[in-house]
């Protein structure tokens, strides 16, 4: 196998852990209230500390599985970096506005940023599944 597996198992390990971690970290802040703008603060800046994460651990995946030759495992920790950068650019400057509305006393706006924290959270859980389902079943 090489001295290249030990990169991979490595970052593949800490992806697992950063989804893992963010996603139980998450649920419970879903018992905030949302209705005020420190709330929508805390839980921004907890999103955005996860995708900073998520982005180095499936960098460092895909590279590692990339120089191992594994190109199936390349292409796939690559796709969670797509993922983590496509979140990152559209969930925290929707979040960021819809903190803005809270401060104004918009109802309707802590309804859309609990269904997004709840929307974030679920392609959390599902990028979380695909991975371990990916290193079960796929041979490497």
């Amino acid at each position: 196998m090489g001295a290249g597996i030990y990169p991979a198992l490595f970052f593949t390990v800490a992806m697992l852990v950063t989804n893992a971690y963010f996603l139980m970290g998450g649920l419970p802040l879903l018992i905030l209230q949302h209705d005020t703008p420190l709330d929508a603060r805390f839980v921004r800046g907890f999103f955005r500390v996860y995708h900073q994460a998520a982005l180095a651990t499936a960098a460092g995946a895909c590279l590692s599985f990339a120089l191992w030759g594994r190109p199936a495992f390349a292409a796939g920790a690559a796709a969670c970096v797509l993922v983590a950068l496509a979140l990152r650019h559209t969930l925290l400057p929707a979040m960021q506005a819809l903190g803005e509305q809270i401060a104004d006393g918009d109802a309707p706006a802590i309804r859309r940023f609990r269904r997004l924290h709840l929307a974030a959270l679920s392609i959390n859980l599902v990028q979380l599944v695909v991975v371990v389902w990916a290193i079960t079943r796929l041979t490497l």
